[in-house]
Formats: structure tokens, sequence, C-alpha cells
């Protein structure tokens, strides 16, 4: 399988991070690592093994030769569960540097089959970053592993470009979505509505809460919904700003 190349042309990050060698010869083959396939929904409770993995990483990040060792050792010798939750609690721990080369090493595995949920989560977590570029390679990179993007790889991107105010790329994503055959769910409605209507632009903010009928039970509740949450989040960042105001005024 060839491996996926992430170019950074106006970003530095994992320039200087140093990428370990897997050396496949360290690998402990178990027979439960080629097993079916297990679902990637997060655990309530990570396995110690997990836990250890993730911990020996984040402290082996500054040193190559240690980082190697972590990888070589104890991550070659994870079950695939365990594997896949140390990939998925980096990604909830916003630790793109490590998410990115345990994401490359999973990949690598024997057992592996390109996977949609894989490659959401990850799509997901460059977004949070405001990495677009690395966000849309993957996207594409989804596509040429034989995989066809689905609701949520569409949302996802989506997601991306709205966290840069990039709107006219968030809304082609939401027509190519449409094209594609992949209904828009809830989720592509809040990003869209909630960041629209944050922009000002609501003439797209109306069509697109219109077209809500067409995919969604209960439309005028749902949108409801999205009112109510986008008034409390106005509401928190509103209140966290006065609290900050009043640390600096004068007695």
């Amino acid at each position: 399988m060839g491996s996926l190349k992430f170019h950074f042309p106006r970003v530095g990050i994992l320039q200087n991070v140093p990428r370990p060698y897997y050396s496949r010869s360290s690998v402990v083959t178990c027979g439960l690592r080629g097993g079916p396939r297990k679902p990637l929904w997060r655990k309530s409770v990570l396995s110690s093994e997990a836990i250890q993995a993730v911990h020996s990483l984040k402290l082996a990040r500054s040193s190559a030769p240690r980082l190697q060792e972590v990888f070589n050792g104890r991550l070659s010798r994870l079950l695939k569960a365990d594997l896949l939750d140390t990939l998925a609690e980096l990604q909830r721990q916003n630790q793109l540097d490590l998410a990115l080369q345990v994401f490359q090493f999973v990949r690598k595995e024997e057992w592996y089959e390109p996977d949609l949920l894989i490659y959401c989560d990850m799509i997901l977590l460059l977004g949070k970053n405001k990495l677009i570029e690395m966000a849309e390679e993957l996207f594409s990179e989804l596509k040429k592993e034989g995989l066809q993007p689905n609701t949520r790889a569409f949302a996802e991107m989506i997601g991306a470009y709205m966290q840069l105010g990039m709107i006219e790329k968030a809304m082609d994503t939401y027509e190519s979505m449409k094209t594609s055959g992949c209904a828009p769910d809830r989720l592509t409605f809040m990003i869209l509505i909630r960041n629209l209507e944050k922009a000002g632009k609501e003439e797209l903010a109306a069509m697109v809460k219109k077209e809500c009928a067409e995919y969604v039970d209960s439309p005028e509740k749902f949108l409801g919904e999205v009112e109510q949450k986008y008034r409390k989040s106005n509401c928190s960042i509103l209140c966290e700003n006065s609290r900050y105001a009043a640390t600096f005024e004068l007695p």
C-alpha cells in the first residue's frame, strides 16, 4: 500500500518532529490482530495498554530515538482494538503530530483495510487545527483508496472550511454532497446554519434552512433546536467576555 504523503506549503507543523522508522522485523505477530474488524466507536474506558501507549508516545515525542523505540516496541505489540483506541485518544486530546504518525503506522499494519471512519476522524482533527490543505489531501486520498465519501466525510470537510471562513468552498462541498447521492444530515445543517449566520450570510442560511425540510424529520423542531443552541453559545461568549473585561476595570 502506498504511503500517504502530506505537504506543508505554508505550515511548519511536523517539519521538526522526528518520524520514527517502523521496523517490521520488530513486530510481534498475534493471531488476534488479524481477526474480525472491531467497531471504531470509542470505549468509555480505555484499556491499560492503550493508556500506556498514549503516555509513552507523549513522553517520547521530543526525542526521535525514544519515539522510534515506542513505535517499534509498545505500539507494535498492541492488539488491533488497542491500537485504534490509541489513535482515537490522541485525536480526542488534539495531539496532532502524534495522531498523524500513529495514523500512518495503522495504515502499514497487515490487517489494515481502508476505513472511512478513520479518515473522517483525521479530517475532523485537521479541520480543528485549521490545516485545510492537509484535510483536502486526505479527502482526495480516501477516494484513491477505493472509498466513497459518505455524509460524515462531506460534513467534516464543510466544517473544516467553515473553521477558516471559506464559505464558498463549504457551499461547493455541500452541493457535491447532494449530487453524489449523500443526504445531508442534522450535523451538516447545524454546521452550515450556525456558521452562515455567524458570518452574516443570511440569504444562504435561509436557503439551507429551507432545504432542511427535504432531508430532516420535523424540520421546524430541528431549526428551533439550532437557534436555541446558537443563542446559548453566544450568551456563553458574551458572559465570558464580560467576566474578562471586569478583571481590568479600575477601582
